[in-house]
């Protein structure tokens, strides 16, 4: 049975794409594809493939055992392919801004759902997304969701992090070299989870006719009546009825720069370690203006793929 990791990252629409495979459950088991998503993983599941306080070593074992279990249940029921989608596999979106960095224990994280999953996974799907955009989703989301607001020197310092998409992908290379990663660029794929499906799982997968945009970015005036509602200084976040933009131009322009050179990287291959996947029946521009056309321009075969080098 084929194994796909879906692991975000988070603010890249894998709510709806989750939203989309429970909608389509039906559909997708007679074709033979099995889908767990956050609904059936954070009930247990998962508990103890990383370390918590109050579990002991043994934690993990078990829970290695409950995985492989469900997964040849799964297989006796004759699935094929077996989609596995949970943005937290790669850590905390709050944790990110905490430290002002993007996903600082991937590698560390995801080498554990790897034995968990008992080396089997073949496929890592993961979507990347404008750093600018990205973070600031990231803390509108997160101050909606009752966190403090980021200071201007949190937000400096998140612009001044050398740590990208290519870092990222490089640690989950390196977790789980025998994968094949795919990344799916958020501008791309935004509202099309039928597609982002077909290209991680190389499937005709059926078409998403009320595709649903879950957890979008609140606005400005949303976030200034969260605060007050909570008794917060609602200035924090200046007002006006579009998104919130916690970046000077300067930083700005150093995150949008960043990424264009994460995607420069991806197109000429990724030193081997991923494959830039394109939703060549692209539409409409995403959330996100696109870069332009972007070719993949390395090949699919992973017998020559590199272990990521720490840096």
């Amino acid at each position: 049975m084929k194994i796909i990791l879906h692991i975000g990252a988070h603010r890249t629409g894998t709510t709806s794409f989750q939203s989309y495979m429970r909608r389509h459950a039906q559909a997708l088991a007679a074709d033979g594809i099995g889908f767990w998503g956050p609904v059936r993983t954070r009930k247990g599941l998962f508990t103890g493939i990383q370390p918590t306080p109050g579990l002991g070593r043994q934690a993990a074992c078990r829970a290695r055992g409950r995985i492989l279990l469900q997964l040849d249940k799964a297989q006796k029921r004759g699935l094929h392919t077996l989609v596995v989608s949970d943005e937290n596999i790669m850590g905390s979106s709050w944790k990110n801004l905490r430290t002002q960095r993007l996903y600082p224990d991937v590698g560390e994280r995801l080498s554990r759902y790897v034995m968990a999953f008992d080396n089997r996974i073949d496929v890592i799907s993961m979507s990347v997304r404008a750093l600018d955009h990205f973070w600031m989703s990231t803390a509108s989301y997160g101050v909606h969701r009752g966190h403090d607001v980021p200071t201007g020197d949190q937000f400096a310092r998140i612009a001044e992090n050398p740590r990208t998409w290519q870092d990222v992908v490089a640690d989950v290379s390196c977790a789980a070299p025998q994968a094949l990663i795919k990344v799916l660029p958020f501008e791309r794929f935004a509202g099309r989870a039928d597609r982002a499906l077909a290209v991680a799982a190389e499937y005709d997968a059926p078409v998403d006719a009320d595709p649903r945009w879950k957890n979008r970015s609140p606005s400005s005036n949303d976030l200034r009546a969260c605060l007050i509602d909570r008794g917060s200084d609602p200035s924090a976040v200046p007002a006006g009825e579009g998104r919130w933009a916690p970046f000077n131009s300067g930083q700005g322009a150093a995150l949008r720069e960043a990424y264009a050179d994460d995607m420069h990287w991806l197109i000429a291959g990724a030193n081997g370690l991923a494959s830039l996947t394109e939703d060549r029946d692209h539409k409409r521009a995403g959330h996100t203006l696109p870069f332009g056309s972007w070719n993949r321009g390395y090949s699919n075969d992973i017998t020559e793929r590199r272990l990521a080098q720490p840096g």
